[in-house]
């Protein structure tokens, strides 16, 4: 492992360690509005929320790294204390990409870009039509982090109006995250896309007190075929069951027959019901699991 100082890396290669490393970022899609009424379209990946009640949003338009010049957002945010803070989802990235691009103070990003402007019901900025999700904002404050290149300026954004497309709701009303398609930012020209098949659940313990994965005997600690994410998964459950439990999952066909391919073979009888947790694990049973590897 490299370890290296921040005080003696450029901005150009801290910024590339950081963006490359600290991801995947949302993405926001902010547009703004100065005193003469010209409106700015432009996405930061210095972004997100950091509170409920109030609901409030942060996102940082940092001075250029290049040379240390301000960004017409930040210019705008100063002028007039709103915004609209656009989500961004795949069937807009590419057109929210043209949009970073450094146009001329005065030329509108929607238009360059392709964007449909939509009125906003209570703050200046127009939002993106386009856009699954529209929050409208007022600007709390914007803190400056410093006047050196890449410095960041946070603006704290209030959201006091949520659009929602109502395509991305489950029968619910909530917002289903296989159906808003979102994109991230990473380092470079990377992104990545939030689909179906990469999406995944872990259980938050919260309503329960996990026992820990230093409950568990050491044999199961330093398996050889168990991870630490499996590790983490059967050290979330609130209590190791009782012997009798697992007693009866020797009755289980697939058990009986690792436990009678093994007889007199301890150690590959315990590496092998430890892959035959670790796949009852992927099947997302915990119980079952923590059974076979305390067999």
């Amino acid at each position: 492992m490299i370890t290296l100082k921040t005080e003696d890396l450029s901005a150009v290669q801290l910024q590339d360690y950081l963006q490359y490393a600290i991801a995947p970022r949302p993405i926001c899609f902010a547009s703004t509005i100065d005193a003469e009424g010209n409106v700015n379209l432009s996405p930061f990946s210095f972004f997100n929320m950091f509170s409920t009640k109030p609901p409030i949003c942060i996102f940082s338009p940092a001075r250029r790294v290049r040379d240390n010049t301000i960004k017409h957002t930040l210019e705008n945010v100063l002028q007039v204390k709103e915004c609209v803070i656009n989500v961004v989802n795949y069937d807009m990235v590419q057109q929210m990409s043209l949009a970073s691009t450094e146009y001329a103070k005065g030329v509108n990003e929607f238009e360059k870009a392709g964007f449909t402007m939509l009125k906003s019901d209570m703050v200046t900025p127009p939002r993106v039509a386009e856009a699954p999700v529209q929050f409208e904002c007022v600007i709390n404050d914007v803190i400056p982090l410093g006047d050196s290149h890449g410095a960041g300026n946070l603006v704290l954004a209030e959201v006091k109006l949520i659009h929602i497309n109502e395509n991305i709701l489950d029968e619910n009303g909530k917002i289903d995250q296989q159906k808003i398609n979102l994109v991230a930012r990473l380092g470079g020209d990377w992104y990545c896309r939030v689909t179906k098949d990469n999406l995944f659940k872990v259980a938050k313990p919260l309503s329960k007190l996990g026992i820990g994965v230093d409950s568990l005997p050491k044999s199961v600690r330093l398996s050889k075929v168990l991870t630490g994410n499996d590790l983490g998964m059967l050290g979330n459950v609130e209590m190791l069951p009782k012997e009798e439990a697992i007693d009866l999952i020797s009755q289980l066909p697939e058990v009986k027959e690792v436990l009678d391919a093994t007889l007199g073979d301890a150690a590959n009888r315990e590496r092998e019901l430890h892959e035959l947790a670790k796949n009852f694990l992927k099947q997302g049973n915990v119980e079952l699991a923590l059974k076979l590897v305390l067999l």
